[in-house]
């Protein structure tokens, strides 16, 4: 986890909250210091970790369980829909959040389901760009398991959109990004239905 200094954030807060006219040491603004940096030292608490690390231990496929005739390798995807994550905009600091789903292609190593989960948390708890966070899980599955293929889906709503300008509460954006045998299209197309109607249609590029 990456050391976070609270003392020189709580300071900060007191200074944004008096630029913006109000009173720090108001009742209900006296303790806002503390609880902000309370709050960022969860939100950006894997800064300058590599997401990779939290998938902790891997195991070896059961022997023939799922190894196709023609290679000694796993054949079959492994997916993890509706992951839910929250992260923060690196524009603005304002929050975005939504769900992962998250595919793998092992190679000779599969992770616990919770390391997966775990990647994405490590990836997301820090000052993020969504089309970011989609290359960085990705990237972390391909090179923490040595997959042959891995595909992620992101779907999220972000606060600078629906909190601030036009204010379109509703709106969400989707990000993919799709890498070696996962990002053949008719591979990619199988994956893309068990998603279901949550994920963009599997024609779309890769990001």
């Amino acid at each position: 986890m990456s050391s976070v200094d609270r003392a020189r954030i709580e300071a900060a807060v007191g200074e944004i909250l008096a630029a913006i006219g109000e009173d720090p040491e108001r009742e209900g603004l006296a303790e806002t210091p503390r609880r902000v940096a309370e709050a960022y030292a969860e939100l950006f608490g894997s800064v300058g970790t590599d997401p990779a690390e939290a998938l902790g231990a891997t195991f070896a496929p059961p022997a023939g369980a799922t190894t196709d005739d023609t290679q000694d390798e796993p054949a079959q995807p492994v997916l993890l829909r509706d992951i839910t994550f929250r992260s923060i905009c690196e524009h603005h600091l304002l929050p975005f959040e939504g769900v992962v789903h998250a595919a793998y292609l092992p190679g000779a190593a599969l992770a616990g389901l919770g390391g997966v989960v775990a990647v994405i948390e490590s990836a997301s708890s820090r000052p993020q760009l969504q089309e970011r966070l989609t290359d960085d899980i990705a990237e972390a599955l391909e090179r923490g398991l040595d997959a042959r293929g891995v595909l992620v889906v992101v779907e999220a709503k972000h606060g600078c959109v629906s909190a601030r300008g036009r204010r379109q509460a509703l709106s969400t954006t989707v990000t993919l990004s799709a890498r070696g045998a996962l990002a053949e299209p008719a591979a990619r197309a199988e994956l893309m239905t068990l998603i279901g109607d949550r994920a963009p249609d599997a024609g779309g590029s890769a990001r």
